[in-house]
């Protein structure tokens, strides 16, 4: 599997995960994104033994989209640090079942997640063991049953914006963990990673990379200039 280069340097690798691959190895021995690109770098630039390459954040196995890895161990840590202190930014792009009460808004809640079913609950107020989770949306559009929604996280929770979207009332469309009605033809769930940006681990200027999803369904429901209105709503 070939998977599509953004952008590199001796630092840095930003690339196009395609959905349904798995971020690192999982239980199911799948084919994954770690495992992939060593594989690529290794044969692409004929490097000898083991090739590093840092996994800086995650996206869940059925989302697609723009993501970063580090390419030395200083980056990763540089990179890791800009996670934690919230420099990292990341925009989505989603389709939902409805259109929520309010075309945009900033969403506060509380997320546990249960590790034996895969699965994250909402809370309202402060919970044990709950992290807190930020993200802000707008409808870009609406069609039919469905709207189209770009996504600024300002936290990075494990299914933060399924779970989110999902208590407001629209899980995202193919989501059926969360809530959605199954919809012929959705192979995935629809969330897409439009880009990421952070700064450089060694120049430190921000840089940011992008990507809109594959012509398939849902995303042919709209228009190529909705969907770029959607990618590029929050940069």
């Amino acid at each position: 599997m070939r998977i599509p280069v953004l952008y590199e340097d001796n630092h840095l690798l930003a690339v196009v995960k395609p959905p349904g691959v798995p971020s690192q190895e999982d239980e199911t021995g799948d084919p994954d994104m770690l495992t992939l690109l060593k594989a690529d770098l290794k044969e692409r630039h004929g490097k000898p033994g083991n090739v590093f390459l840092g996994l800086v954040h995650r996206l869940d196995r059925p989302v697609g989209g723009a993501m970063i890895f580090a390419k030395t161990s200083k980056a990763a840590s540089r990179l890791s640090e800009a996670v934690r202190s919230r420099s990292f930014g990341k925009t989505y792009m989603c389709v939902v079942q409805g259109t929520p009460a309010s075309p945009a808004a900033t969403l506060k809640h509380y997320l546990w997640k249960d590790q034996k079913r895969n699965q994250v609950t909402v809370f309202q107020t402060p919970e044990a063991n709950a992290k807190e989770a930020i993200l802000a949306y707008k409808v870009v559009a609406v069609h039919e049953r469905f709207s189209l929604i770009a996504v600024k996280l300002h936290t990075g929770r494990s299914h933060q914006i399924r779970a989110q979207l999902a208590h407001i009332g629209c899980p995202l469309v193919g989501d059926l963990k969360y809530g959605a009605a199954k919809q012929p033809g959705i192979a995935n769930i629809a969330l897409w990673s439009t880009s990421v940006s952070v700064p450089h681990p060694i120049s430190k200027e921000e840089v940011a990379f992008h990507s809109l999803p594959e012509a398939a369904a849902p995303w042919s429901w709209w228009e190529q200039d909705q969907l770029e209105e959607a990618a590029k709503y929050y940069i």
